[in-house]
């Protein structure tokens, strides 16, 4: 790991969302239509097209047992829930995810702990996920801050939005991150030579400044699912090389069908699937932690399910979580496969600027991120305004703070490097709360709250909490091993 990308994780990112432009797009129509006071986030309208439940003091008196059937005004079918939860968690997070693998091992055999890994954390994701879905039915709450003020409190909901908006600025980060590096390759696929800080400042004045100084975005959601065609075509580019052999090591007998960059050359040693013993491995599991992030959507995806009672809901959460699950272990594998211990901190970096198939690639995520960034960046910027409490809302104040956002967030990208430990970064400190430790804390509390808890729930409880305190072990020692990355030099 190189020393500025494990900086990083000294800062904390996003999402990468897994970085994705669904969640941002709901978290940015959440904060349009919700207003913010000190220890106190009003509920939102979280969709314009189904109804939302909204429960009074009697309902909130009275909450239902688990099992029970709590029928909303939802009209989304099962299908179409699975279709919009894939594309929310699968987003260019995971292209950082072979790199988690180069963190522990550089044998071959390191990939099978990781899968190993990919499935462990997709569970534990997924049912975090399902624990808001489920608090949302027990207390009526509209949203992940709305459910946190009805189980926890209300005067400490403001823990959410400081942790959602600084998710955000994070995802942020590492788009311009990825943009920068994907811009240089693909000038220098078009034959220009082209420097990363010179395709930062471009991308960013060019195309991302005008961007974020649109008032209405609507029209760029659509976007968001070039992100989603990307990555599976990505899984499909990186399949076709792995298994054509056109990346080899120099000793190879066989010449390489492309030539990269020495640092970029397949390297492979003797760090097998037992490396994963390596307290290094952690940073695999922190950047999961970030690849799986779709949490701020819970409440939304279960409000809109037609007939959303717990069951049909789990089976959208665990559907979803299960195909995510193995487009995370695809190319994370394929990617550690071709490169071992080399593995760039964002793997299309692995790839040579003459390879067509993978300029694609970049072509796709690039898009979707130009597209991406202001939708994010938007809901970065609000969400700072209403925790600050300025109220000033005009064209002068927001254009004013967009620059100076955008130009500090440029100079971190400019800094920074390696996506990878942004990733790990993330997952360690704001990813494991927003994942494992709030949903189990909201659970708790809404069960605490019910006149008559079952056994079973109570039960429950007990096992949520203590995947909270899993995620916190995760969190302290990955990120431990990120610090420690830094001051010996990666």
């Amino acid at each position: 790991m190189k020393v500025s990308l494990a900086l990083l994780l000294l800062f904390q990112s996003v999402g990468v969302e897994s970085f994705s432009t669904s969640s941002i797009v709901s978290t940015l129509h959440q904060k349009r239509t919700s207003q913010f006071s000190p220890g106190k986030i009003s509920p939102s309208t979280t969709s314009t097209t189904s109804n939302t439940r909204l429960y009074d003091a009697a309902a909130a008196s009275a909450l239902p047992e688990e099992g029970e059937s709590s029928v909303g005004g939802g009209t989304a079918t099962i299908p179409n829930e699975i279709f919009n939860l894939v594309k929310g968690i699968v987003g260019s997070g995971v292209l950082g995810l072979p790199a988690g693998i180069a963190a522990y091992g550089n044998a071959p055999s390191a990939v099978l702990p990781a899968i190993a890994l990919i499935a462990l954390i997709g569970f534990f994701s997924a049912y975090g996920f399902s624990l808001i879905g489920r608090v949302c039915s027990y207390t009526g709450g509209t949203s992940y801050p709305d459910a946190w003020s009805k189980s926890v409190s209300k005067d400490t909901s403001w823990i959410i939005a400081v942790s959602t908006t600084m998710k955000t600025f994070c995802a942020v980060l590492t788009y311009s991150m990825i943009l920068a590096d994907t811009g240089k390759a693909l000038a220098e696929t078009g034959g220009y030579a082209l420097s990363r800080t010179t395709s930062l400042l471009g991308i960013t004045s060019l195309f991302i400044l005008p961007l974020c100084w649109l008032k209405n975005l609507s029209s760029l959601a659509p976007f968001s699912l070039i992100g989603t065609i990307g990555m599976l075509y990505t899984a499909v580019a990186m399949g076709i090389r792995y298994f054509g052999k056109a990346y080899i090591a120099p000793s190879a007998a066989v010449a390489a069908k492309f030539v990269v960059d020495t640092q970029f050359q397949p390297a492979f040693g003797a760090n097998g699937a037992a490396s994963v013993l390596n307290p290094s491995s952690f940073i695999l599991i922190c950047m999961l932690s970030t690849a799986y992030m779709a949490h701020f959507n819970a409440a939304k995806f279960f409000i809109e399910l037609k007939d959303n009672t717990i069951e049909r809901f789990n089976t959208v959460v665990s559907t979803s979580f299960g195909i995510s699950v193995a487009i995370f272990a695809a190319i994370a594998s394929m990617g550690f496969l071709t490169f071992g211990g080399a593995t760039s901190g964002l793997i299309l970096n692995n790839y040579s600027t003459k390879d067509v198939l993978m300029s694609v690639s970049r072509i796709a995520v690039a898009v979707s991120l130009v597209f991406s960034y202001p939708l994010a960046f938007q809901g970065a910027r609000d969400g700072m305004l209403d925790l600050l409490q300025i109220k000033d809302r005009s064209n002068t104040t927001l254009n004013t703070l967009t620059v100076a956002l955008l130009a500090a967030v440029t100079a971190v990208a400019y800094k920074l490097r390696d996506v990878s430990l942004v990733l790990a970064f993330a997952g360690a400190t704001l990813g494991n709360a927003l994942i494992y430790v709030f949903p189990a804390l909201m659970f708790r509390g809404s069960v605490l709250k019910m006149k008559d808890a079952s056994k079973s729930l109570k039960r429950e409880v007990k096992f949520a909490m203590g995947s909270a305190g899993l995620g916190i072990g995760f969190g302290i020692i990955g990120l431990r091993m990120a610090i420690k990355s830094v001051l010996m030099g990666g």
